[in-house]
Parts: structure tokens; C-alpha cells; sequence
């Protein structure tokens, strides 16, 4: 048995053509011809396709509720609609004005197709009204939906990239850390810092707080913590960058960092470091400044810087003649 039409639905498949040129119309009043960001082509056809599927999922009869199946295809388009605007840096309004700028054209051709039967136009306006209401209400949440997850996806990168993981030397890694060491970051720091340890066997890594501007006890212990997972690979942490301010706050908060290594600066904590590693600085008095290998014992350390103070001594007189 065919089913008759509402006058909603005639409105939509009547005379498709020119309610679509009004609502192309109706959208150019509101400055959308004008958004560099959609083409003009572009516009036409996601109004062409919006149009099809409400027609399409219309002729069932049933346009109070827009979770049934017969409202997936339209569901999925304006979830594609709204996370494709999101990604060009739509605002909501604007995302939702797609919508519901067709309120004044399809309110036009219900006036005409109800003639002087105010009843049903009054029913038939409200029924229009209820259904792009809820279609704009979905386009929004599914905008929201997709800018949280590119704010999410967002802060996990800026999470890595705060984070880097820097090899200084063989076998010495450094952190250095900027802004606020909350649950999140800590895990990333620690997640970032053991697989570089794994992938580089280095012995002693080297966190530096510079940038931390407060430290309280969430802080001192998600710090604790970040040691701790360290020393369980097998690693040896340095904690540098303790200002005078950080060190009577720790003090003051209580907390105990015994048995962890800190130093004021990073250069300090790279000393320390290389001289863990087994290597010495020399500084020579001139114009050259020379690194040496500890070899082993003091006087090998002392051949070897030797022998290598020679090989520089000798390049620079082979350079003068």
C-alpha cells in the first residue's frame, strides 16, 4: 500500500530545484559565498546531498525521531559535514547555520502547499521546525565531538614535543622540562624516557627542572616516581635545575628526596654525569678547549689527555707552517 505524502514531504520533493537555488540563496545572505575556506562548487554539493537525504529518510513518515535507521545515511553525512568544518576552522554557529538556514525557504513552500488550511500549515511548520532543530542539534554535538578530539589529539602532541628527550653524550640522556608536571605529563616523561633508554642502553639520565616554575608535593612526587621507574630500568637519574626557591619549597612541604641525586644546574649535572661515565674535562689554557677519555686509572687519564693535547698541538703547528 503506498503511502500518502505529507505536505512535508511534498514541500521537499516538489519543485526540488528551486528550493534548493532559495537555500543557496538564504545561506549567501548569511556571508557563506563569501568563507574562502568552502567552494562555491563545494557548498552546492553538500546542499544537494543534504537535500536528498532528507527527502529520502522524509518519505518514511517519521521525522520525530532521527536515530531510527532510516536517518543513518543523513547521520553519518552530517557527521562528516561537521568534522570536515571543524578541521577548516568553522565555528559552531557557523556549522550549524548550514542547517538550519533552511528553515525560511521550506517554511515558504508549506505556506503554499497548506494554502488556507492554517491547521495543518501550524502542524506542518512545527513538525519542519522539531526536525531541523534536531538536525542542527546533531550537527553540533557532532561538532563538538570532533574538536575535542582534535584538541585531545592536539595536547597529546604538544605533550611529546614538550618532552624531548635529548642524548648528550654516550650514554647520557637529558629531559629538560618547561611549564607545570601534572598526572598526564608524567607518564608521557616517563614513557618518552624509558623507551630512550632502551633504545640507546644509556646509564644515567639526567631531568631538568629549570622551567618548572612551582613544585609542590604533586609535583615532588610524580617526580619521585619518574626516578623510580628509572632506576628500575636499570638507569641512574640526576635532577637538576633546583633553584634556591624550589629547594625551600621541597624542604618546607617535607618531602624526601633522599637517596636522589640533584645538582643546582644541568652543566652540573652533565659533570657529573661524564665523570660517572668515566670521562674527564680539561680545559686547556688557550684557544682550544679539549675533552679526553678516561682511559682508567689517574695516570692513564693523564697519557690520554696528553697524547690527545699532542694530536692538537700538532694539527695546529702542521696548520701555522
Amino acid at each position: 500500500m503506498t503511502r500518502k505524502r505529507t505536505t512535508l514531504v511534498s514541500a521537499l520533493l516538489d519543485r526540488s530545484s528551486e528550493l534548493h537555488d532559495e537555500w543557496l540563496q538564504e545561506l549567501r545572505s548569511t556571508g557563506s559565498d563569501k568563507d574562502r575556506r568552502i567552494s562555491a562548487d563545494e557548498l552546492k554539493g553538500q546542499t544537494a546531498d543534504f537535500l536528498r537525504l532528507l527527502s529520502e529518510a522524509a518519505t518514511h513518515q517519521n521525522t520525530s525521531d532521527i536515530t531510527l535507521p532510516e536517518w543513518s545515511e543523513m547521520r553519518r553525512f552530517l557527521d562528516e559535514l561537521s568534522r570536515a568544518r571543524v578541521q577548516k576552522g568553522f565555528e559552531s554557529d557557523q556549522t550549524a547555520t548550514f542547517v538550519l538556514s533552511l528553515k525560511r525557504p521550506l517554511f515558504k513552500r508549506l505556506r503554499e502547499a497548506a494554502g488556507k488550511d492554517t491547521d495543518s500549515l501550524a502542524e506542518q511548520v512545527w513538525a519542519a521546525t522539531e526536525l531541523l532543530d534536531k538536525l542542527g542539534l546533531h550537527t553540533m554535538k557532532a561538532y563538538e565531538k570532533s574538536r575535542e578530539a582534535i584538541i585531545n589529539r592536539q595536547q597529546a602532541d604538544l605533550l611529546e614535543l614538550s618532552t624531548p628527550v635529548i642524548k648528550l653524550w654516550d650514554g647520557v640522556l637529558a629531559l629538560p622540562m618547561i611549564g607545570t608536571l601534572d598526572s598526564a605529563r608524567t607518564q608521557v616523561v616517563m614513557e618518552s624516557l624509558l623507551q630512550r633508554i632502551v633504545e640507546t642502553g644509556s646509564e644515567i639520565a639526567i631531568i631538568d627542572i629549570t622551567g618548572v616554575f612551582t613544585v609542590d608535593t604533586v609535583v615532588a612526587q610524580h617526580l619521585l616516581k619518574t626516578v623510580t621507574a628509572i632506576r628500575l630500568m636499570g638507569a641512574e637519574c640526576i635532577i637538576s635545575g633546583i633553584r634556591p626557591q624550589i629547594a625551600q619549597t621541597i624542604v618546607h612541604l617535607g618531602v624526601d628526596l633522599h637517596g636522589v641525586i640533584t645538582k643546582a644546574n644541568l652543566s652540573d649535572a652533565l659533570a657529573l654525569a661524564m665523570k660517572r661515565s668515566g670521562f674527564t674535562v680539561l680545559r686547556r689554557r688557550g684557544t682550544e678547549d679539549v675533552i679526553a677519555q678516561t682511559l682508567g686509572s689517574g695516570s692513564q687519564a693523564s697519557n690520554g689527555a696528553g697524547s690527545l693535547l699532542t694530536r692538537a698541538g700538532n694539527a695546529q703547528a702542521h696548520g701555522e707552517a
